[in-house]
């Protein structure tokens, strides 16, 4: 389980929010604000007009058909997909590039599992950002990694090849690397997808243990009847346009489930 350090760069604040190694203080409950976004993916407008806001120690989850855009929408949330239109402010500021708060974990048939790197090493560059070519690894930096592998279960499995892991292991291991860097929010494309029904009950608990501890977790996911016990709240995206958004259990409807995934001429 997450729980909160007693490292003396770690803060826990009133309202529950945590970030490992911060030094700036947190606003309450940092705030994700998307509006009017729209964009295109290899020249196909992929998101029209979507609109919602979200903030830290929530889970959401992006439902539609495959080209509903959610994937273009974790890229623009990443930074790694320049929108056409729209806005989409963090922090109060607005995001126009990669933000080392933000972390985007792609699909794992996205990664090469055969690069030869450890788990520990995997998770390990996830302070890359946080330290120059100049400065070895501090006490802090390998505390924080410790953090990281004992959060996601990894510590047995630290000194192993990735491409020795099973998938629920390989998944934990980017997340893993995610909150090394001390991301903030983690952006998950299909997250569950491939996954036995034990490595998905503990990625569900462990999910669940990251928005407990003040993190923001967006994930694209397929498995309807899974929905209402992993998220807090939905997005439902067809070809790009949102049919709604909200909590779990006024959103996520027969009705608007029905709308998202009929075709015309169904």
């Amino acid at each position: 389980m997450v729980s909160p350090s007693t490292h003396e760069h770690s803060h826990t604040h009133g309202d529950g929010h945590v970030c490992w190694g911060a030094h700036e203080k947190h606003a309450h409950h940092h705030r994700l604000e998307v509006t009017a976004l729209s964009a295109s993916y290899r020249e196909v407008k992929a998101l029209q007009n979507v609109t919602f806001a979200t903030e830290c120690s929530h889970s959401l989850a992006l439902i539609g058909p495959n080209g509903a855009g959610k994937s273009t929408l974790l890229k623009c949330l990443a930074g790694l997909l320049r929108p056409d239109a729209g806005k989409i402010i963090w922090r109060g500021k607005t995001l126009t590039c990669s933000s080392r708060e933000i972390a985007y974990l792609p699909q794992r048939g996205d990664i090469d599992w055969n690069f030869p790197i450890t788990v520990r090493g995997l998770v390990e560059m996830g302070r890359y950002p946080s330290t120059s070519w100049w400065r070895k690894f501090a006490k802090h930096d390998a505390e924080i990694v410790q953090r990281a592998l004992s959060a996601m279960q990894l510590l047995d499995l630290q000194d192993r090849q990735i491409s020795a892991l099973s998938g629920g292991q390989q998944q934990r291991a980017f997340i893993a690397r995610a909150l090394a860097q001390e991301a903030h929010v983690l952006l998950l494309d299909e997250p569950f997808s491939g996954l036995d029904k034990p490595a998905q009950d503990t990625l569900s608990g462990l999910f669940r243990d990251l928005t407990k501890e003040g993190r923001l977790l967006i994930a694209s996911h397929h498995d309807l009847p899974t929905v209402a016990s992993i998220y807090d709240d939905v997005l439902l995206l067809k070809a790009g346009h949102q049919i709604t958004y909200g909590p779990v259990e006024e959103s996520f409807t027969q009705i608007k489930i029905a709308e998202t995934y009929t075709t015309p001429n169904s």
